[in-house]
C-alpha cells in the first residue's frame, strides 16, 4: 500500500470557515465559564474563594482539573510523534502513573490537607525556614513561567504550519482568552473550563484515531504494520541507565518525574485543597488516573496510526513537514480533513490542553506570590478584600509575562528545548525537598537548604550537559528506521531526501570528536531521580555535620503518615512531637492551620520560633 503524499497548500485549504467556528464556540465556551463565575456565580470576595473556593469543590470537576493541568497540547502531540520516532517502550509509562497516585494519596496529600495552607511552600517554612520557602517559591515561578509560554508556542507553531492558522492570531487569542476567564473567575473558573476542555480533547482523540484507523484498514493492519517497521517494544528490559527508554527507566525514573508534579506541585496540590474533605481529594485522584492511563494509551495508538498510515513516505524525510509534532496535525487533515469541522475539533482539542494548563499555572502562581511574597515578606495582615484584588492583579500580570514570552520563544531558537528541560530539572530537586522534610524528620533547615542547592546544581549540570550532547549530535538517538520508498518523486523535496543521508546518519556522533561524560549519556527518565536523591543525600548530610533536628520539637504535622506510624515502633523516633504538643498544649488535631487568625498561641509561637532560631544559628 502506497501512501499518497499531498501538498502542504491542500492542507491548508482543507481548514475552513466551519474549522474556524468550531475553534471559536470552544474559546466562547471557555471565556462564558469565566463570566458565569466572575459576574452571575458566588462573588469572588475573598482569597478562599478566588484561590480555593472556599473548599467546595466535587471530586469530578477537581480531577478533570488534575488531567488537564500537565496533559497539555505538547503531550497530545507530542507522544504520537514519540511512538512514530522510537517506537512504542513509552508506553510503559503508564505503571508509573499507577504507583504515583496511592503515594500522592497515602504519603504526601495528608500532609497537605492537615496543614490546610494556600501555598505548599508555607510547609517549607513551619518544617524548616523562611529561606528554604522562599528558593522554592522561586524555583516554581521560574518553572512554570517559562513551560506556559512553550505549552503555547509550540502546538500553535505546529498547528499553524500544518493547517493554516496564523501563528499571532492563534496564539493572541489563546492567552487572552485565558487570561480573561481565569482572572475574572478565580479557581472555579479554571475548574469548569479544564472540565469542558477535557471532554473536547477525549472526544476529539477519540474520534480522530478510531475514524482514522479505521479508513487505513483496522487493528491488525496498524499492528502487523508496526511490527514490520520494528516499533513494537512491549518491555525492555535494559538495566543500563544510559538506555533510553527501559521498563526500569519509565517506571522508576517516571515514578519521580510525575511525582513532583502530583505529589508536591502547587498546581495540583491546590487543587487538592479545592473539596471538602480528604477522601474527595483522595477520589479526585483515582478518577484523574483512570484518565490519564486512558489518554496515555490513546495516545499511543495514534501514534501507531500514523507509522500505519506513512509506513513507507515518512513525511519529515520526504519535506511535507519539518518536525516530529506536525506529524499529528499532518494526519488529520491528510485523513480526515474532508469531514468540514473534524479539524477545527481537533485544533480545540489540542488548544484546549494548552488552555487549561495556563489557567491552572497563572491560578496557582497567583497564590504563591501572594502567600510568600506579598504576605509573607512585606503585608502579613494585609485585608481579605486588599488580598483579593492582588491575587487578580498577579494572575492578570502573569497572563501578560506568558504572553510577551510566548513572542520572545519564537526568537529562541534550540533555547526552547533548554526551557522545556526546566521542568524536569526543577521538579525533581522540589520533590526532594519536601521529601526530606516529610520523611527525614532529623533533617534540619541548614540540611534543606544545602541540599535544594546541591541538587539543583547538579541536576541543571547534568540536563544541560546531556542536551547540549544531543543538540551536537554527540549522542545518538535511537530513532527507528524510516522509508521514503512509496513517496512521489516529484513532490517538494522527496528527490533530494531519497538521494540524501538518513536522519539517523545525519545526527551519528563523529568518529573524531570525544563521547560525552556517561553522566550526560543518562536517560532524560532519570533527571528527577537524580536531584530527588541529590537533595536527600547532601540533605542528610549537612544535617548530620550541623546537629540533627531534634524530634521533641518538631511540629508532627509536618511528618508523613507512614513516618507516624513507625514512630510507634521504632525508638530512635518514637519521642516525635511530644515536646511540641507538652510547649504548645494542643494536640497535632488541635493546632489551627499555618498562617491562620488561630495560629497565635504564645506557646505554638515560642516554639516555632525557638526551632527557627535554633536552626539559624547552626547556618
Amino acid at each position: 500500500m502506497t501512501s499518497p503524499v499531498i501538498e502542504i497548500d491542500t492542507l491548508h485549504n482543507r481548514f475552513t470557515w466551519v474549522d474556524y467556528c468550531s475553534f471559536g464556540i470552544m474559546l466562547l465556551v471557555s471565556a462564558g465559564i469565566g463570566v458565569f463565575f466572575g459576574c452571575c456565580g458566588k462573588k469572588q470576595g475573598d482569597t478562599s474563594e478566588f484561590l480555593m473556593a472556599s473548599k467546595s469543590m466535587g471530586s469530578f470537576p477537581v480531577a478533570m482539573s488534575l488531567i488537564a493541568s500537565f496533559m497539555s497540547a505538547i503531550t497530545l502531540l507530542g507522544l504520537p510523534a514519540e511512538i512514530y520516532v522510537y517506537g512504542t517502550s513509552y508506553w510503559l509509562i503508564i505503571f508509573a502513573f499507577v504507583v504515583v497516585t496511592p503515594a500522592t494519596a497515602h504519603l504526601y496529600l495528608p500532609v497537605f490537607h492537615k496543614l490546610q495552607m494556600t501555598s505548599v511552600y508555607e510547609y517549607l517554612e513551619l518544617r524548616f525556614s523562611k529561606s528554604v520557602r522562599l528558593i522554592g517559591s522561586c524555583l516554581f515561578i521560574t518553572q512554570m513561567v517559562l513551560y506556559m509560554a512553550i505549552v503555547v508556542y509550540a502546538p500553535a507553531l505546529a498547528l499553524s504550519q500544518v493547517t493554516g492558522i496564523q501563528l499571532h492570531l492563534a496564539v493572541s487569542l489563546i492567552c487572552l482568552v485565558c487570561i480573561f476567564y481565569t482572572t475574572l473567575g478565580g479557581i472555579k473558573a479554571v475548574l469548569w473550563t479544564d472540565t469542558v476542555q477535557v471532554v473536547i480533547m477525549f472526544v476529539s482523540m477519540v474520534l480522530i484515531i478510531v475514524k482514522g484507523a479505521s479508513d487505513i484498514g483496522g487493528f491488525w493492519y496498524i499492528w502487523n504494520k508496526n511490527q514490520e517497521g520494528h516499533r513494537i517494544e512491549i518491555v525492555n528490559w535494559d538495566a543500563s541507565p544510559l538506555t533510553r527508554h527501559t521498563i526500569w527507566s519509565l517506571v522508576i525514573g517516571g515514578y519521580f518525574t510525575w511525582c513532583s508534579v502530583y505529589g508536591v506541585n502547587q498546581a495540583q496540590v491546590q487543587r487538592y485543597l479545592c473539596v471538602q474533605t480528604k477522601g474527595h481529594a483522595v477520589r479526585a485522584l483515582w478518577i484523574n488516573l483512570v484518565g490519564v492511563l486512558f489518554l496515555q494509551l490513546l495516545c499511543v495508538f495514534g501514534g501507531m496510526v500514523i507509522y500505519a498510515k506513512y509506513w513507507d513516505c515518512d513525511p519529515i524525510r520526504s519535506g511535507i513537514v519539518t518536525k516530529d509534532d506536525q506529524l499529528f496535525p499532518l494526519f488529520v487533515l491528510d485523513t480526515l480533513g474532508l469531514w468540514k469541522g473534524v479539524p477545527g475539533l481537533f485544533v480545540s482539542g489540542i488548544f484546549s490542553g494548552a488552555l487549561s494548563t495556563v489557567s491552572s499555572g497563572m491560578n496557582s502562581l497567583a497564590a504563591i506570590t501572594l502567600e510568600d511574597f506579598v504576605k509573607g515578606l512585606f503585608f502579613p495582615e494585609m485585608q481579605e478584600r486588599t488580598s483579593t484584588i492582588v491575587s487578580k492583579v498577579l494572575t492578570l500580570g502573569y497572563g501578560i509575562v506568558t504572553f510577551a514570552l510566548v513572542f520572545a520563544a519564537e526568537k529562541m531558537g534550540s533555547i526552547m528545548t533548554a526551557s522545556l528541560s526546566i521542568f524536569g530539572m526543577v521538579g525533581g530537586p522540589l520533590l526532594g525537598v519536601f521529601t526530606l522534610g516529610m520523611f527525614f524528620p532529623w533533617a534540619n533547615a541548614l540540611g534543606a537548604l544545602v541540599g535544594t542547592l546541591s541538587g539543583l546544581t547538579f541536576t541543571i549540570w547534568v540536563a544541560l550537559g546531556s542536551l547540549i550532547s544531543k543538540t551536537s549530535g554527540k549522542l545518538p538517538m535511537d530513532k527507528k528506521d524510516t522509508s521514503i520508498a512509496g513517496c512521489s518523486a516529484s513532490f517538494g523535496n522527496a528527490t533530494a531526501a531519497t538521494s540524501g543521508p538518513s536522519t539517523a546518519a545525519l545526527i551519528s556522533p563523529s568518529e573524531e570528536e570525544e563521547d560525552p561524560l556517561l553522566i550526560f549519556q543518562l536517560s532524560y527518565m532519570w533527571i528527577s531521580a537524580v536531584g530527588c536523591f541529590s537533595v536527600i543525600i547532601c540533605g542528610m548530610l549537612a544535617s548530620l555535620v550541623s546537629g540533627l533536628q531534634d524530634l521533641k520539637d518538631l511540629d508532627p504535622r509536618t511528618v508523613s503518615p507512614c513516618i507516624r506510624f513507625f514512630s510507634r515502633c521504632l525508638p530512635s523516633i518514637e519521642s516525635l512531637g511530644k515536646n511540641f504538643e507538652e510547649k504548645t498544649g494542643l494536640t497535632e488535631t488541635e493546632v489551627p492551620p499555618f498562617g491562620s487568625p488561630g495560629f497565635d498561641n504564645p506557646a505554638l509561637q515560642i516554639d516555632v520560633e525557638d526551632q527557627r532560631t535554633s536552626d539559624t544559628t547552626k547556618m
